[in-house]
Order: structure tokens, then C-alpha cells, then sequence
């Protein structure tokens, strides 16, 4: 007990005496070659060195009792709209969308990932929608001289996350790749097997060199190949082409970054949902 309360304590500390809030880097070509200006913010973030790993070298992201190494999109803090419930994240929904009323936001852990196996459990409340975002970059514009943070799903490909039976995103899209474990906006998840909301689904995401696989309860149900004209064409068949929204067409088509790296995150869009069980294989 005492070794283990040592563990706990240590991991208190990580996001204290770890984090480096590094500044700034700019990320946008000049403005004068039509290209969108943005800058990628850098941190605060977690030394990976300190977070434990389970027997099979997964890294435990969350302990399921505290929020060490994780933090709101563009803040160095939790909001609080997600809290701590019988060992899982839950963000506490008001049913307005994506309005993030009050004290919310997406949450992100804090420390960029390249190669990676990532696995979780999630569940949703009845007509819920939300998200899980990987490869995410924390990304920043200015206007009449103030700095705003652009959506976190600009910048990197999302994992749906939907009650496919009551959320309408469900019928809309294309060919059924706005439900559960579609890429957003641009695969279908096929088979579609997603269980009802109030219960427990499986997800798995594998990135590796630019292939990636998203799996549900147990399934591989997509594949594809980022930084290739394929991707190039997919996102231009999208909501984010570079005719209707320029700057993700930009991102996302460098998605993460020049070292092809970004964040881990879970989406508020205004409902409740749940995750738990949350690990991470590095496979640099």
C-alpha cells in the first residue's frame, strides 16, 4: 500500500514538475502566397517518461481516479464540465451542442504521438454526439490583433462518436460516414457495429508511418493512408476542401505537422458521454 501510494503521489507531481510551456512556432507560409497564417502552439506538456505503462508496454493515460497529463484544448487546466465517475472521464453535457457552454471544451493529454496503438472503452447518452481526436495540433490565428484558438478538428482526423440510432449526423454525410467510428465527414465504418447508447463500445486507433486503422468492438472497420493524393482528394470531396474552409484543407492535409505528430483528445460537443480504460502503445 505504501509503494503504491508512492506511485500516486509521484504522478501528482507529473503534471506539476514536468510540464514545459514552451512558446510559440510559427507554422503558416506567408501571408502574400495565399496560404492561410496560423501558428501551432507549443504545450504545456507532459514528459512520457513519467507515465506508467502495464505489462503489455501500453502507457496508462488515465488511472481512472485522477486527470494527470491531461488538460483542456488551449488551456493548462481541466474544464470542468469533464470530471472523474467510477473510474471513467465523463464530460457532464448541457445538451447545446457545440455552443461549450460554461466551464467546457475539448480535452486533450498532453503529449504529442506519432506511431501509436491507442485503446479505449466509450458510451454515450441517449441522442449524444462527441469525438476522439488523434494526430491534433493546438492551432492559433489572430484578428484586430487578438489570438482565438480554431477548432481542434481542423487540424487532425476524428474518430465519430455517436449514437447512430437518435443523433441525426447518423443520416447525414455520405454513404453513413458521420456514425460511429467513421472518420468524420470521410469513411464509412464498415460493418457498422456500435452498440446502443448506455453501453460500452470498443475503439482501437492504429497509426503507423501514415496508415491508419480504426477498429469497433473488435472490428476493423476503415483503412487509409494519410500525406497521399488519396487523402489529398478525400479531404477536397469533404467539408473541409480548400474552396470551403481553407485553413483546414491546409492543416489537415499536413496533418500533424512537420514531424507528423499531435495530441490525443476527446470532443464536447454539448452531450454526455463517457470513456474509460484509456492506453497507449508507443510504436515509434
Amino acid at each position: 500500500m505504501k509503494k503504491a501510494l508512492l506511485i500516486i503521489a509521484g504522478a501528482a507531481m507529473i503534471l506539476t514538475l514536468a510540464i514545459s510551456c514552451g512558446g510559440k512556432k510559427k507554422a503558416a507560409e506567408p501571408a502574400d502566397n495565399g496560404k492561410p497564417v496560423y501558428t501551432i502552439a507549443d504545450g504545456p506538456n507532459i514528459d512520457l517518461s513519467q507515465v506508467p505503462q502495464d505489462k503489455d508496454g501500453y502507457y496508462i493515460l488515465f488511472d481512472g481516479k485522477t486527470f494527470n497529463g491531461w488538460r483542456g484544448y488551449g488551456k493548462d487546466r481541466v474544464p470542468s464540465k469533464w470530471t472523474i465517475e467510477d473510474g471513467c472521464i465523463k464530460f457532464n453535457g448541457t445538451g447545446g451542442g457545440e455552443a461549450q457552454q460554461g466551464d467546457g471544451g475539448d480535452l486533450i493529454f498532453a503529449h504529442k504521438f506519432k506511431n501509436f496503438e491507442f485503446e479505449l472503452e466509450w458510451k454515450v447518452s441517449k441522442g449524444a454526439n462527441s469525438g476522439i481526436f488523434y494526430l491534433a495540433q493546438e492551432v492559433t490565428t489572430e484578428k484586430d490583433g487578438e489570438t482565438r484558438y480554431e477548432p481542434i478538428y481542423i487540424s487532425c482526423p476524428e474518430y465519430q462518436v455517436l449514437d447512430n440510432e437518435n443523433h441525426p449526423d447518423a443520416k447525414l454525410g455520405k454513404d453513413g460516414n458521420r456514425q460511429s467510428a467513421s472518420l468524420y465527414d470521410m469513411i464509412p465504418a464498415k460493418p457498422q457495429n456500435s452498440k446502443p447508447f448506455g453501453e460500452w463500445n470498443k475503439a482501437k486507433i492504429l497509426v503507423y508511418q501514415g496508415t491508419v486503422v480504426h477498429y469497433q468492438n473488435d472490428e476493423n472497420v476503415l483503412e487509409y493512408h494519410l500525406w497521399t493524393q488519396k487523402w489529398t482528394d478525400m479531404l477536397q470531396a469533404s467539408k473541409f476542401s480548400e474552396e470551403a474552409w481553407p485553413l483546414a484543407f491546409e492543416l489537415l492535409n499536413n496533418c500533424g505537422g512537420e514531424n507528423h505528430e499531435g495530441y490525443i483528445g476527446f470532443q464536447d460537443h454539448g452531450d454526455v458521454v463517457w470513456f474509460r480504460n484509456i492506453r497507449l502503445k508507443v510504436l515509434d
